[in-house]
């Protein structure tokens, strides 16, 4: 469209180029843009020659508002997000971790699709990869963490599995266990679902809630995982426990072998904890991904009796209450991804801002930092509750 100017989501257009459909969001005369009370769609060729008979030459159009069919070529308002003021360092180690994330996701593809076709698993690939992701954690998680935040519901089984093995890790480090055993668990946590490729693709993806028959299906894939870790050779047995052990329960109603309080070792109920907190907070085809905060909720009600209490929160504390990665809402109703968080307390953390829940728009990507601001955390959000999608911002 001709004599239009794009400014943080709105574009200027001039009243005489109106049309029935658009969503003005603000008029402009000499001091600027100029917010009125009555903002909303243009309803009838009378709002437009009201507009202009008190003599109002342009106005702002919040494109994103207005209807499909008003005649508007709507532009692309997902901005680039460019952010001031990012380290190198950062921008690097944030490279680095996307590499990591592509280097993974084939190689648990290659190995699912050899595993399928009855070929024994290599371990050795897979230490490998362990070693770059504790080398990625111990440099900085906080970029890893921005990285595995982003989500596809498509390809849920090979990021469900780099995520259970980062965040192993991250538990792990936590809890000041050496590098050895960190490998051990990040190795069980890529491989712990990898009984799922003999599992009926169709059950595993189904949108609708499983029947009795169907859910017996599924658990089926703790049974090819024991057929698989038995002919993998050089597997730890503590990554063969997280394999064999993240759907046991501490009061032995859990499977494949219905283990019991410490027949479950510390990493085997550590594995219980990420594989449920992740795929709580992953979007699926069935449901929506959860925020951290209501999925913290469920596993503290999972305790004591399937899950382990004090683990639990410990795990609570080593991701944060509000994680890396994750969404929030701030107290002007901007709403960015939680993006530092080291060396700072839980509610404090430096947050990229891009959108505006209070007037849905987008606004220019800024970097508050809240413990120089006045401003505070209103809420953690879950992706699903934007009117937007986040993921160019990550």
């Amino acid at each position: 469209m001709g004599d239009s100017v794009e400014s943080k989501g709105l574009i200027k257009v001039s009243v005489a180029k109106l049309g029935v459909g658009m969503f003005v969001e603000s008029i402009d005369n000499t001091k600027g843009q100029v917010s009125i009370a009555n903002a909303g769609q243009i309803r009838s060729k009378e709002a437009i020659a009201k507009l202009l008979r008190s003599g109002i030459t342009h106005v702002w159009v919040n494109a994103e508002r207005s209807s499909a069919d008003c005649g508007l070529n709507k532009p692309n308002l997902k901005p680039t997000p460019v952010v001031k003021r990012v380290s190198t360092d950062r921008v690097n180690t944030q490279k680095k971790a996307k590499e990591l994330m592509v280097e993974a996701k084939d190689l648990i593809q290659k190995v699912l699709s050899e595993t399928f076709e009855g070929k024994a698993v290599e371990v050795e690939p897979f230490e490998a990869l362990a070693d770059n992701m504790i080398e990625s954690v111990l440099l900085d998680a906080d970029a890893l963490k921005c990285v595995s935040a982003l989500r596809s519901k498509d390809a849920y089984l090979l990021e469900h599995s780099i995520n259970v093995a980062f965040l192993l890790v991250t538990f792990g480090r936590y809890l000041k266990f050496d590098t050895d055993m960190l490998r051990k668990l990040a190795v069980g946590g890529i491989l712990h679902d990898i009984g799922k490729i003999k599992v009926d693709s169709a059950i595993l993806n189904k949108p609708g809630k499983l029947t009795a028959e169907e859910f017996e299906h599924v658990k089926l894939h703790q049974t090819f995982a024991i057929e698989i870790m038995s002919n993998t050779a050089g597997l730890s047995q503590v990554s063969k426990d997280i394999s064999l052990m993240h759907h046991e329960k501490l009061d032995g109603n859990g499977y494949p072998r219905g283990l019991k309080g410490d027949e479950i070792p510390i990493h085997g109920r550590m594995s219980c904890i990420v594989d449920i907190f992740d795929a709580l907070t992953a979007t699926r085809c069935y449901k929506e991904a959860m925020s951290p905060a209501a999925a913290f909720k469920i596993l503290l009600s999972l305790t004591p009796f399937h899950l382990d209490q004090a683990l639990v929160y410990d795990f609570i504390r080593c991701v944060g209450v509000y994680p890396v990665g994750s969404l929030v809402e701030l107290s002007d109703g901007r709403v960015g991804i939680v993006w530092e968080a080291k060396n700072r307390d839980a509610l404090h953390p430096k947050v990229k801002c891009f959108y505006s829940n209070r007037h849905k728009l987008y606004t220019e990507v800024t970097m508050v930092d809240l413990l120089k601001s006045e401003l505070n955390i209103e809420k953690g959000i879950s992706p699903s509750s934007l009117e937007i999608d986040p993921t160019p911002f990550y």
